[in-house]
């Protein structure tokens, strides 16, 4: 079912592209109707637009919160347009229909990942009409587009001009399953974050809210999972508050795996146990070899020793920018990794890691940015099982000294409790039975996964 779009609402907070946008939707004939922000920088634009308060005969109120609740905005997008009941209604009201819904909402997920945010500011970034305006247009996305994403305007304009201004219900239908996508992950974000504030509060005891709902947006499509047969692809959440893949700049190297990312995010979590210069060797999900040193290239070669053989193919993760010296020591004789993430590259290394034969057009480089910042506490780890999940805190905790009971003939020096304290600390990231055997700041051998714990320390 077809229906020429004659009026389109226009209300974003990402105003990127939307002058255009809006220009392009007068010169095909659409009447535009705008609030606040978006109808101001439409107007200095040049673009013919109305005031949404002109269209309702209400004024905004409240600091904005209250100017599209109203009839003769919800009625002219929710209307049947082949109900007589409905169209009665809106003859009998004087309410027009809108048949484009151009929306973005408040920038909640932006505003709660701001350092020191008040609580006051964040609810002032719940958006309220947005929302309604989005759920309302998607539920009657028989008659009505619904344009929640910039990346869409070129595609809406595209189909508009090739079907005299209408869209078609195929496009209709997954615009409107993207806007109801979206309104999940709001909806999932503010929950989480309201649940984290009466945890901080004291105002409930358990971190474990009876509903728990989380959503991302679609970083990529992977070229498959696990296994060749299977589809996958990489989702981002908002509102991160720490250093991670979803974040990553991706620098150079072949599009990413499903397995990449995985070894890339657990060697990532062993590199930040560590502030001091740190490199972690990692394949299959755990670590063959790990070190930290004075220097970040000494900590690379100590590490890359504690299993060599494996180290092929792996992925490595660094707590400093990779220097010359430690790309001088990856190029050089048959070494070569799928992929390394770290705070940054220095030009010179990159410039090697990338125009070295073998490794430039393959080696995937991540730069990470600041590691500087905590790890974040609040985030949950979600475990997947058909037909649930489980929620568990982040294992965040690192044995000291005080934790240390001696219960041998002999005391151990502090030398050797500081290498316990670092073996364990690596031992965390190993999948059960986990065995670490290291030497100073240095892994000397890992045995991992294996069912008699007598069998990982034989490995």
């Amino acid at each position: 079912m077809t229906h020429r779009i004659q009026r389109a609402l226009i209300s974003v907070s990402d105003k990127s592209g939307v002058e255009n946008f809006a220009r392009q939707l007068s010169q095909l004939g659409v009447e535009i109707l705008s609030t606040g922000g978006t109808y101001a920088a439409l107007r200095k634009g040049g673009v013919a637009v109305r005031e949404v308060s002109d269209h309702t005969g209400s004024p905004e109120m409240m600091d904005g919160r209250v100017k599209t609740l109203h009839p003769k905005i919800h009625g002219g997008i929710l209307a049947l347009r082949d109900d007589a009941r409905h169209t009665g209604a809106m003859a009998e009201h004087g309410i027009a229909p809108i048949d484009l819904v151009v929306v973005n909402l408040y920038p909640f997920e932006a505003t709660i990942a701001k350092p020191g945010v008040s609580r006051a500011e964040a609810i002032e970034n719940i958006d309220i009409g947005g929302p309604s305006m989005v759920r309302s247009a998607a539920k009657n996305h028989r008659f009505v587009g619904i344009v929640t994403d910039p990346a869409d305007y070129g595609r809406v304009l595209d189909e508009m001009t090739r079907g005299e201004g209408a869209l078609t219900d195929t496009f209709r239908r997954e615009l409107a399953a993207k806007a109801y996508a979206l309104t999940a992950r709001y909806d999932a974000a503010i929950a989480a974050w309201m649940n984290e504030q009466e945890v901080a509060s004291g105002s409930t005891t358990t971190r474990f809210p009876q509903s728990f709902a989380m959503a991302g947006t679609k970083v990529a499509d992977l070229r498959y999972g696990e296994n060749p047969h299977q589809l996958a692809a990489f989702y981002a959440l908002g509102g991160a508050r720490e250093a991670s893949l979803a974040s990553a700049a991706v620098l150079n190297g072949k599009q990413l795996s499903y397995n990449n990312l995985v070894d890339l995010d657990a060697a990532l979590a062993l590199a930040r146990e560590f502030t001091e210069p740190f490199v972690a060797v990692c394949k299959h999900n755990n670590p063959c070899g790990a070190a930290s040193a004075e220097t970040i290239a000494t900590a690379l070669e100590a590490a890359w020793e504690g299993d060599p053989v494996s180290a092929f193919g792996s992925v490595l993760s660094f707590t400093r920018t990779v220097d010359l010296a430690s790309a001088e020591f990856l190029v050089s004789g048959n070494r070569f990794v799928e992929a390394v993430v770290a705070p940054g590259f220095d030009e010179d290394a990159f410039r090697l890691l990338v125009d070295k034969p073998k490794w430039g057009k393959n080696v995937r480089l991540l730069a990470i940015g600041d590691l500087a910042r905590p790890r974040d506490a609040r985030e949950l780890e979600v475990k997947k099982l058909i037909g649930g999940f489980l929620l568990q805190e982040r294992d965040l905790a690192a044995a000291g000294e005080g934790d240390c009971k001696v219960v041998t003939r002999r005391k151990p020096t502090l030398e050797e409790i500081a290498s316990l304290l670092f073996a364990e600390r690596v031992a965390k990231h190993v999948k059960s039975n986990a065995i670490v055997i290291a030497k100073g700041t240095q892994v000397l051998g890992v045995g991992a996964g294996q069912m008699s714990r007598v069998d990982s320390v034989h490995m």
